[in-house]
């Protein structure tokens, strides 16, 4: 069977004079009109990607929003392309800052009306693809933020471990996760990292910390010591990030996932459902995605993404 080819991109958007405009791409080689993508590099991430070939394509440093959605279509070569999409905000500051200059790969950059982009775009995937982001508009919901709900990288057995629980440390294999962290999880450029305070959790946050600048804030109030206690404060700590409006990595416990999230859809008037419970079935070293938007509170929770451990 012939090996699909991975690809992400992202429907990249801006206001220009009150109204929202996208970005989209002329391709000098293949003379047609597209959205941002690229192909997967070896060992690299889908979020990532998105991330890089953006940069690439068009000078823009972007984070990534809300998940649109997946194309698959096959190639001239016969081989199947399925490309992952979400939706980035882009700064007036990235775009001042782009040294984007035509080249043998892009002929031309133009940010245009979503009703403009669906006449201009060459392919009905790529269609399919903004009709998505033309429905988070039809909601209100622009602006967004996420809330990175991160279990713990693999740590060592209980069993056998004679000293406090909360001193257990990561195995190999989760220092290895927590290191791969690093490349998926600035895709979407977190703002603040807090965590249990358990060797376990600050082991597993602390390469995105070195990475980002960004320092680690402890929260004794999710640690499982307190949840296993009862006096945990998951309440008091989700709702400060809601209420934040910041996009924050949050690292915590297998237990306590599943009130972390229950947390997050109650202060967004989100109806609890399974797609809730599955976000918190979480292995170590991987972690869920909640998208929640900056413009409209009432819209609740507008998307979850959950991404498998890379190590």
């Amino acid at each position: 069977m012939t090996t699909a080819v991975y690809a992400a991109g992202a429907v990249c958007w801006r206001l220009i004079d009150g109204r929202v405009h996208v970005l989209v791409v002329h391709r000098t080689v293949h003379g047609d009109v597209t959205i941002p993508k690229g192909k997967v590099d070896p060992g690299e991430s889908l979020p990532r990607t998105a991330v890089r070939e953006i940069a690439e394509e068009t000078g823009l440093s972007v984070a990534l929003g809300v998940p649109l959605g997946i194309s698959r279509y096959e190639m001239p070569n016969r081989r199947e392309k399925i490309v992952h999409y979400w939706a980035a905000e882009v700064s007036e500051k990235a775009v001042q800052r782009s040294t984007f200059k035509p080249n043998a790969e892009i002929a031309a950059l133009e940010w245009v009306t979503v009703k403009r982009a669906r006449a201009y775009l060459s392919y009905e995937a790529d269609v399919e693809i903004l009709d998505e982001f033309a429905k988070l508009l039809d909601q209100g919901v622009t602006g967004t933020f996420a809330l990175l709900l991160v279990r713990h990288g693999k740590a060592v057995s209980r069993n056998g471990w004679d000293r406090p629980d909360a001193a257990r440390p990561l195995t190999e294999r989760g220092v290895q996760q927590a290191a791969a962290l690093v490349d998926t999880v600035t895709a979407w450029a977190p703002k603040r990292i807090v965590t249990s305070p358990a060797v376990r959790c600050t082991t597993t946050v602390a390469p995105l910390s070195a990475a980002t600048g960004i320092p680690i804030k402890r929260e004794a109030g999710i640690s499982q010591d307190a949840w296993e206690s009862g006096h945990h404060e998951v309440r008091r700590v989700m709702g400060k990030r809601v209420r934040s409006g910041k996009t924050a990595v949050i690292c915590g416990h297998g237990p306590l996932l599943p009130d972390m999230i229950r947390e997050i859809a109650l202060a967004t008037g989100t109806p609890l459902g399974s797609y809730v419970t599955d976000a918190a079935g979480l292995e170590p070293g991987a972690f869920s995605v909640v998208h929640l938007s900056a413009t409209n509170p009432g819209s609740g929770i507008v998307a979850i993404e959950t991404h498998a451990p890379r190590a």
